[in-house]
């Protein structure tokens, strides 16, 4: 196990691979764990980062942290701690909402951001994570009997704060990613699983303001983790992505993707 402290708490992270550096940074219900099979399909190319949020993992608890801001804030010391320069950030649900926050922020530290069902404003997650009140295994409580289905998550489940999923939930409610999107000049990819129980795919219409720089790809059939779910798909998706960055027509599509044209 790799960590580092930063003002005084540790923070659990992987890094593998060797050449241009990407983080990746886990959602409300997992760790850096579920990340694993797309960091060994890259890690030829690719020096792979991913940590865990406080709260999370093998992180500590830092309950003051929970919030939106206190994750953009650890990101941030990781970073510098690091000596991780601009990076292409990979964010899943909670952890997209922190890739947003931190590009707004710190703009000269991004280089293109893949969101993946992320949800856009509160509304659009589901009541099951809303309501949660806190407890042990949240992932448990939330996604019940689906949970069998992600060996990488269920693995490190029981490790997260029910207050870090609580908090950090509540910290999110009152923000608007999509008008937060069009201040942003970067390559950005909006990646949902059609059949995400927990966070609702946005409102076409909310995509006709944004610029060409954000493109939207579904997974047809996916849930919430289309990275475990379409693993081979998911990884082509991001390496056409890492690769190509902005130049849509060169990402390639497959029939289970569906993209929205401008």
């Amino acid at each position: 196990m790799s960590a580092v402290i930063l003002e005084s708490s540790l923070v659990h992270y992987e890094a593998i691979g060797r050449g241009r550096p990407v983080l990746f940074l886990h959602d409300w219900l997992g760790s850096w764990r579920y990340w694993v099979p797309t960091m060994l399909n890259l890690s030829s190319s690719y020096r792979l980062y991913a940590l865990d949020f406080w709260g999370f993992g093998d992180s500590d608890k830092v309950r003051t942290r929970y919030s939106i801001e206190g994750y953009v804030y650890q990101v941030s010391l990781f970073m510098d701690q690091m000596g991780i320069p601009a990076v292409p950030m990979i964010g899943h649900g909670l952890g997209g909402i922190v890739a947003v926050d931190f590009a707004l922020r710190m703009p000269h530290l991004v280089e293109q951001l893949m969101l993946v069902n992320v949800p856009l404003s509160g509304n659009q997650i589901s009541r099951t994570l809303t309501g949660f009140t806190g407890g042990d295994n949240p992932a448990a409580r939330i996604l019940g009997r689906r949970l069998n289905a992600y060996e990488e998550v269920a693995l490190e489940a029981s490790k997260t704060d029910g207050d870090a999923v609580v908090q950090s939930v509540q910290s999110f409610m009152s923000q608007d990613l999509g008008e937060q999107l069009e201040d942003l000049d970067l390559p950005i990819m909006l990646v949902y699983g059609t059949q995400d129980p927990l966070i609702q795919i946005p409102d076409s219409n909310l995509f006709e303001d944004l610029d060409y720089n954000v493109n939207t790809f579904l997974f047809d059939g996916a849930q919430h983790y289309p990275m475990l779910e379409e693993t081979s798909k998911f990884n082509r998706l991001l390496l056409d992505f890492l690769i190509h960055k902005d130049q849509w027509d060169a990402i390639q599509l497959k029939d289970s993707w569906r993209r929205r044209m401008r």
